[in-house]
């Protein structure tokens, strides 16, 4: 840092401009470097400015280095991985309960690339998506039995029919999502 000027009556130091030939006070700080950004010069406003106007982060890189470090800066210099990679995708994929098979996109477009036709995936991942919405709203999860499906939408229906909840608006809303999902259930289970 440079000189500290003292002015009369003041508590603290202020530095002193680091511009060459100019000794006003620096109250303005600029990083000294791309390779230090948190030590400081010190200017006057006037400097500061002007350091500013002709300061590149990016002088002296070659393109592929700029580009690297705009890479780098999108995920703030930590390590990354491609998603749905590695060890720790396939467990992660064993433990969520993903109904709707949202997270299966980027396994799915892999498979599609090997040459998977989708023969070899689970069932949830070839179920259609006003189905798995059904299987949502039933809390249930494949394989389902036919069974399961009517128990479970008598269940519902007990729950959420309007006439044994005032007459809501709620509750018929409700009961509308019970009863398409029970239709899709049952076109999903038809043989």
């Amino acid at each position: 840092m440079g000189e500290l000027l003292k002015t009369p009556g003041s508590r603290s130091a202020e530095p002193v401009c680091e511009w060459p030939g100019c000794d006003g006070a620096g109250a303005f700080k600029a990083p000294r470097s791309r390779d230090a950004l948190n030590d400081y010069r010190w200017f006057c406003l006037d400097h500061v400015r002007e350091y500013n106007r002709n300061w590149n982060y990016y002088r002296g890189m070659d393109e592929e280095e700029v580009e690297a470090d705009i890479r780098r800066d999108t995920v703030w210099h930590r390590p990354t991985w491609k998603l749905g990679a590695g060890d720790a995708a396939k467990f992660a994929r064993a433990r969520i309960n993903d109904p709707l098979g949202i997270g299966d996109a980027a396994h799915d477009a892999d498979a599609r690339v090997r040459g998977d036709t989708g023969a070899n995936l689970p069932d949830a991942r070839k179920i259609a998506p006003r189905t798995a919405r059904a299987l949502a709203v039933f809390g249930l999860e494949t394989p389902v039995a036919i069974d399961d499906v009517k128990a479970r939408y008598k269940e519902l229906v007990k729950r959420h029919h309007p006439d044994a909840n005032g007459g809501t608006k709620a509750a018929e809303e409700e009961f509308k999502k019970v009863t398409e999902a029970y239709e899709a259930l049952l076109d999903f289970l038809a043989p």
